[in-house]
């Protein structure tokens, strides 16, 4: 699951891959919500693995809540106030860096502005569905097929919260694991720890304060940065077919497509991604012709920050980017089995 953050900075860092860029975006339905509904406990739903992450999911969209969330890897923290409130606009979040560069985040449904002082610029894009404290990608049914979900047994407090722990073992080595605690009283995910195979945690992401209900406020959501002057950019994109392109690209087992874009990026570059995921676990392939300003790109057989993976290879005529929170093996084999088939030319 992903850091809350949607726009893209850098990317091979993972704090802005992860927690506040994720590359790219991937456009997703607008959610609208008319009145709050009240989230099941995570008590209530504990007994059934599937009802569990529903219940996150749910709770995360339909609750009110104000905090501030730490990302931590290889050593390093970083933090973040997030608030989240569901009114007759909708469902609206802000989220304010805390530390480095300042960016805020300002989302109204399913559009997102990233507002970066140093340069006056507002970058508008469309929201991802699974950043923290959002888990899934798609329905949950899947998800016994390749992980084993078991509750953990010993009592955890987050934030000042009690919270019910699962833990989500792969059946493979194409994934991570997880362990995640979810508040007793209203299954809010408080935190989300990612696994090696080994069981060490390798990244996690926690509220370390949170308050509910009335004691979020709409004012909360106000940015307090003066951007009405500031250069505007929405991001361009359009719904593309890689394969009826050419492109022959195996996907790991039990990841399934979430989007096919094609996507301008300014001075004539155009990059194709593709995001696949297992419905927890997602990760991306990213396409653009050496000739189109790709010949800055290198060859990376392997770069690797906290959970976050990537592999870069030459094809053709073409570079192939494959990133995301899965193992390095799993974007390798990917990376290493696509192929490009031109189409025959029509006369």
């Amino acid at each position: 699951m992903r850091v809350a953050g949607w726009t893209r900075v850098s990317l091979m860092s993972t704090m802005q891959v992860r927690a506040v860029s994720l590359v790219f975006l991937s456009a997703l339905s607008a959610v609208l919500f008319t009145a709050p509904v009240r989230a099941a406990s995570a008590d209530a739903a504990a007994s059934d693995p599937l009802q569990f992450l529903t219940a996150i999911q749910q709770a995360n969209t339909e609750l009110d809540y104000s905090g501030v969330v730490t990302y931590t890897q290889e050593g390093s923290t970083q933090s973040m106030r997030l608030v989240h409130l569901v009114d007759g606009m909708g469902e609206r979040e802000r989220l304010e860096l805390l530390d480095g560069q300042p960016r805020e985040f300002l989302r109204t449904n399913d559009q997102v502005q990233c507002l970066i002082p140093e340069r006056e610029i507002v970058l508008v894009e469309r929201k991802r569905a699974n950043r923290f404290p959002s888990l899934l990608l798609g329905e949950p049914t899947r998800l016994l097929d390749y992980y084993s979900i078991n509750q953990l047994e010993q009592q955890r407090r987050v934030a000042g919260r009690e919270c019910v722990m699962y833990e989500l073992q792969p059946k493979d080595e194409l994934r991570y694991g997880y362990r995640l605690c979810a508040d007793a009283e209203n299954a809010l995910l408080l935190q989300a720890q990612t696994l090696d195979h080994d069981g060490s945690v390798i990244q996690q992401v926690a509220f370390a304060s949170i308050v509910f209900g009335n004691r979020v406020q709409a004012a909360d959501l106000e940015s307090s940065i003066d951007y009405s002057n500031w250069r505007t950019i929405e991001a361009t994109m359009s719904d593309v077919d890689l394969a009826a392109q050419g492109w022959r690209i195996p996907y790991p087992d039990g990841f399934e497509v979430v989007s096919q874009v094609s996507r301008s990026m300014g001075a004539g570059r155009k990059v194709s991604q593709l995001v696949l995921s297992d419905g927890l676990a997602a990760l991306s392939v990213f396409i653009e012709e050496v000739s189109d300003q790709g010949a800055r790109l290198t060859e990376n057989k392997g770069s690797k920050r906290g959970s976050m993976n990537l592999f870069r290879t030459r094809i053709g005529d073409f570079w192939l980017t494959t990133t995301g929170e899965v193992p390095l093996s799993t974007l390798a084999e990917l990376g290493r089995r696509a192929e490009f088939v031109p189409l025959a030319k029509k006369y």
